[in-house]
């Protein structure tokens, strides 16, 4: 039986991340398990002018339809203050965890130890099994309290990797640039579901 991945959706702006994961990693047959913050639901209100469910059967078939994937892989959505769910013990053995996109507050209780709702509840679970995290921060600037949180997280084995796209594959769209930090983000946990022009050397 493959072990999930756990996808944590925290309320930063760039849902577009997610979904474009969410879209490959199905159509890939991956195991998912998704768990948005509270103020996931009304970043997307703001960002896409519709409203996410909060009932989790509803909230499977809300993904899959962003998603455009309907039936490949097997997704499991969660209640966000769900901490008795499966993904907030240790013993619920998982491939890893992403939170894409990852908000400031986020970082910060996590390199704080604080765990208020369930995505931060699994993601702590992660660093103290020893198991991959991998954040992406959709931030700008950075303060310094921003830049030693993350240094925390870096220090306790999380994997940092900001929403920053490449050129060199020549993009033409926007899901372009979005496929491209999703590809990275997924090479940390040493998942290739996403076809991109890698770097091929110079010419």
């Amino acid at each position: 039986m493959t072990q999930p991945l756990i996808l944590g959706i925290s309320g930063a702006s760039g849902l577009i991340y997610s979904v474009r994961a969410l879209k490959f990693l199905l159509e890939a047959d991956y195991d998912i398990d998704v768990v948005a913050s509270r103020a996931t639901y009304m970043v997307w209100q703001a960002e896409q002018k519709v409203k996410m469910p909060a009932e989790p059967d509803l909230q499977e078939e809300f993904w899959r339809e962003q998603a455009g994937v309907p039936v490949k892989g097997k997704l499991r959505c969660h209640r966000w203050g769900d901490v008795g769910a499966t993904i907030a013990s240790g013993s619920f053995r998982t491939l890893g965890m992403v939170i894409m996109p990852c908000s400031m507050s986020t970082v910060a209780k996590l390199a704080n130890g604080l765990s208020s709702d369930l995505l931060e509840r699994a993601a702590d679970v992660q660093i103290k099994e020893g198991r991959p995290l991998v954040v992406v921060p959709r931030e700008t600037p950075f303060s310094l309290i921003h830049l030693r949180n993350l240094t925390t997280l870096a220090e306790a084995g999380v994997r940092i990797v900001p929403a920053i796209p490449a050129w060199y594959h020549q993009p033409q769209t926007i899901e372009d640039l979005v496929d491209f930090v999703v590809a990275r983000t997924l090479d940390q946990l040493n998942i290739d579901c996403i076809p991109i022009t890698r770097w091929q050397g110079g010419t």
